[in-house]
């Protein structure tokens, strides 16, 4: 027995190096790791070559005349882990890969924490940043990343404090980051589980075969048929989260006589109430993949599937209202004819069909897909004009409105509206429905914001094996996209009609369309704003990978060419002038560049430095100011860039591995955009707002540490760590715009953002786990996690000149000493809110039967076993945007416009049943 391969973390590093001319043979055999017995019928494939071939009933298999290169062995069975083992080829001396151990597929690990964790509070139409860890990082097999996908993602953890956007999420090598945010949307192959996973994984900047990349990485999720196992499965699932039962069944053929493969998939997931009240949940996903190999060196892969839900949001709230009602209210829904309704869906139905040509020969594959995404995404919420605010929270609903005024307190009603909200509290449909009645202009409806895309996307990328033990990389692709949006009547809730006007203008400025004015809207109908965007990017990448005995090197570049196009279909009675018609098309040039190397100084201590230039074109949110209503461009806009940098050691043993690791990101020249309601505006001024602010830097420093010891072959210790500090780098500019400020200087100068720590994650994250896997086939983990440093997302517009200085350009007089304020009480005013710790104790575990061919199991896990509460993320609200008014508000013992918070899942459980045939 030559070599002994106990987990794919420690195969990712050894290469096997083969002595020289220019073909060999490679063979080996395969045994199951828990009864030593030979394994038959292994399907053993040298990647991105037509070399396949199974093993005997020995567990033997033999490749011939295999030519000079760098390969990847990737060996696969039902019901046992992927092993993958890096090879370098250089001479026709046979080589015996001795004894190559598989052990069982603990998979329900991996699922479980996928399940919880990527279907779960996805984001809600950027409210706040929940990203998606989970799908980004689940095919790692670093300790530090598995934890930060299925631990630390609870507390909306961000590796090294990035965004999603800064992950390049793909399918097929289809780029699915979305050109409005560069967000991937998760929800169009939610409920797919078991046929997207199959991955091609690359962490940080490290080198991708299909893919430049970006700072986070890069995810591609692969669908060729001839990848996946042969052979179906049927699931079960309860939980609690945000929906209560799913059902899954999936199977996958091997190629037939005729060479073709089949995949299917289907799934339900529902819910008449999530963990959150009100919060329902209605999603069924489908999913179909076909293979045609033309020959030995074509294939053809079509694949379709949609995955189309309808879940009720959540409501961020206030402090005031978590005392009353406690963290699983949610504001959004209301009591009728005995249903829970939510006023605010979010509907995601966007289908995606691809087609992907392979062509591979000896040391170079082609893989080319077109793909094509259609359907629309919703957003619903009411609308009222001319009439009380419904929301049940609106400051005047509150006990605090009647006690702002010290020479006023209002005991008495402040109890009633107490009493009142706890007992009821939420939308009164009844009540709405009654003062809608007969009326030919509602007063109250539900609308929804539309966007209906479609986009083409082409991409193929080139992968060859060259001399001197080289890859070359080098890929090219396109999208196009056309986008509607506009606002759509759901519900005139009894009234007969809506006329098409906005509230808080006067004159023409209240036609949301000068040409039709006055226009009576009706159930289905567009109405308040209709524009289009023509979105366009083309990219091209070339990388040169090198493996040698003591370093291995990469390097890329990328060029990408980027535009869009906003088109009015309404003329806005305020922006008549810039909102209807084509605006003027905005282009950007992006040159990306990165390089690596590692030192390997020997075959157990390794070091990898990584360093890269990254250019981000704004996305399509950032560039338009205002799209609903105008054309206007973002000021100041140009695109992102990031200087980055990491250095690596990493230990490696039969039983030890681990990985410390050190990283510089320095953002420049970012864009955020915030809308709100804002009073105190140049004095005393309020309106609906627009908040830009240009030109962001930031500075995220740090350091990453993975742990795993395999004690026994049934006991494994893991640890993990981040040690992170994410703060504004700089003192950006901000601009302000709205419907009143239009004939007045938007600029409002500098926002003192520096040194501030930028929210969104906890920048310090400990773990510590205990996994037991026995010969039996039973297993659990048990995982502590310390989540630490997470900050309120502070408002720009309160740390401008406008909060201290009055309209008369003189600073505010303080109330209480009559002298003008000085830095330190705004400094001490705006000192940034900083989260309470919080530790997370998780659990899962399961077992399996193997009965004949098929598999029989469960798992469970419980995620925040002890029942800890804690806030996952908040804002501070920007309403009053001067000191006085801001000062006192924040002085009331219960602040009116105080921070919103989200907060974290108690305890939550996940059971799952299965059956693998």
């Amino acid at each position: 027995m030559k070599h002994l391969v106990f987990t794919a973390s420690v195969l990712i590093f050894c290469i096997l190096n083969l002595s020289a001319q220019n073909s060999s043979t490679l063979k080996g055999v395969v045994y199951d790791y828990n009864s030593k017995k030979e394994l038959d019928g292994v399907a053993v494939k040298i990647l991105n070559t037509s070399f396949f071939i199974q093993s005997n009933n020995k567990g033997l298999f033999i490749f011939e005349n295999i030519p000079k290169g760098n390969y990847i062995i990737e060996i696969s069975f039902k019901g046992f882990e992927n092993q993958k083992i890096p090879i370098t080829i250089s001479n026709t001396t046979a080589y015996d890969l001795g004894a190559i151990y598989l052990q069982q597929l603990f998979e329900e690990i991996q699922e479980s924490s996928i399940i919880l964790l990527s279907d779960d509070d996805l984001l809600d139409d950027g409210e706040r940043s929940s990203d998606n860890i989970a799908g980004l990082f689940q095919s790692s097999k670093d300790a530090f990343l598995r934890a930060a996908a299925f631990n630390f993602s609870q507390a909306w953890f961000k590796v090294r404090g990035y965004d999603s956007s800064y992950g390049v999420i793909s399918i097929n090598g289809i780029e699915m980051n979305k050109l409005y945010d560069g967000r991937p949307q998760w929800g169009n192959w939610g409920g797919l589980n078991d046929v997207f996973r199959n991955q091609e994984f690359s962490n940080g900047l490290a080198a991708s075969d299909h893919s430049f990349g970006n700072v986070l990485g890069t995810t591609n999720f692969t669908t060729r048929v001839s990848d996946y196992k042969a052979g179906g499965k049927v699931s079960t699932a309860a939980t609690n989260k945000s929906y209560t039962g799913r059902i899954m069944a999936n199977y996958a053929t091997d190629l037939n006589k005729k060479n073709w493969a089949f995949a299917v998939s289907a799934s339900r997931r529902f819910a008449d109430e999530g963990y959150f009240e009100g919060t329902t949940y209605n999603a069924w996903a489908a999913f179909l993949a076909v293979e045609k190999k033309l020959n030995n060196n074509h294939s053809l892969n079509l694949t379709a599937f949609t995955s189309p839900n309808r879940r009720g949001k959540s409501s961020p709230n206030t402090q005031e209202v978590f005392d009353l009602k406690g963290y699983q209210y949610n504001a959004y829904w209301g009591n009728q004819e005995g249903d829970k309704r939510n006023s605010r869906i979010k509907e995601v139905i966007e289908p995606i069909v691809m087609l992907t040509h392979y062509y591979e020969k000896e040391n170079t594959t082609i893989k080319s897909t077109v793909a094509y995404q259609f359907g629309h995404i919703g957003n619903s919420r009411l609308g009222y004009s001319n009439a009380p605010n419904p929301d049940p929270t609106y400051w005047k609903n509150l006990p605090s409105s009647y006690l702002r005024y010290e020479d006023n307190l209002d005991y008495a009603n402040a109890y009633l509206s107490e009493q009142n909200f706890i007992n009821n509290g939420q939308i009164n449909w009844e009540e709405i429905y009654q003062l809608n009645a007969n009326k030919s202009n509602a007063l109250y409806y539900l609308y929804e914001d539309r966007v209906d895309d479609t986009q083409l996307t082409f991409n193929s990328v080139l992968n060859t094996n060259l001399k001197n033990n080289s890859i070359l990389n080098a890929g090219v692709n396109y999208t196009n996209l056309t986008s509607k949006n506009y606002g759509k009547m759901l519900d005139l809730l009894g009234s007969e009609g809506f006329v098409d006007l906005d509230q808080y203008a006067i004159g023409d400025a209240q036609q949301n369309d000068l040409n039709n004015p006055n226009r009576i809207v009706g159930k289905g109908d567009k109405f308040q704003y209709d524009y289009l965007i023509n979105g366009s990017v083309t990219g091209v990448f070339a990388q040169i990978q090198v493996v040698n005995r003591k370093v291995d090197y990469f390097a890329g570049i990328s060029f990408k060419s980027t535009s869009y196009q906003r088109e009015g279909l309404y003329k806005n009675g305020t922006y008549f002038n810039n909102s209807y018609g084509k605006g003027e098309q905005q282009s950007f040039f992006d040159v990306s560049a990165k390089a690596g190397f590692t030192y390997k100084l020997t075959g157990r201590h390794l070091f990898n430095v990584n360093g890269a230039f990254i250019s981000n074109a704004p996305s399509i949110r950032t560039t338009f100011s205002n799209s609903r209503v105008n054309n206007n461009i973002t000021p100041e806009l140009t695109s992102e860039k990031i200087v980055t940098g990491d250095v690596s050691y990493i230990f490696r043993s039969p039983k030890f591995q681990s990985r410390l690791t050190t990283y510089y990101t320095k953002f420049s020249d970012a864009i955020e955009t915030s809308f709100f309601f804002a009073e105190g505006l140049l004095g005393d001024q309020a309106d609906f707002v627009n908040e830009i602010t240009t030109g962001v830097d930031k500075l995220n420093i740090g350091a990453e540490l993975s742990l795993e010891y395999q004690v026994t072959a049934t006991i494994k210790l893991l640890g993990s760590g981040s040690f992170g500090q994410f703060t504004y780098n700089n003192n950006p500019h901000l601009y302000i715009q709205s419907e009143s400020l239009i004939n007045e200087d938007s600029d409002f100068g500098t926002a003192y953002l520096k040194d501030y720590r930028v929210s969104g994650t906890p920048q310090r994250a400990y773990s510590l786990a205990f996994e037991y896997r026995d010969p039996a086939y039973w297993w659990f983990q048990v995982n502590g996690s310390f989540l630490s440093n997470n900050y309120l997302d502070i408002s720009p517009l309160l740390r401008t000149d406008n909060f201290y200085i009055d309209a008369d350009g003189v600073p505010f007089l303080d109330d209480e000493t009559g002298l003008e304020i000085t830095q330190k009480q705004v400094d001490d005013l705006l000192v940034q809110e900083k989260f309470d710790d919080a530790f997370l104790l998780d659990v899962v575990g399961g077992k399996s039967w193997r009965i004949d061919n098929k598999y029989v199991g469960f798992f469970a896990g419980i995620n925040n076993v002890l029942g800890e509460l804690y806030k996952t993320g908040g804002f501070e609200q920007s309403r009053k945007s001067n000191y006085p008014e801001f000062k006192e508000d924040k002085q009331l013992n219960k602040p009116i416009f105080g921070p919103k918070y989200w907060y974290g899942n108690k305890t939550s459980y996940y059971l799952n049943v299965y059956l693998r045939f």
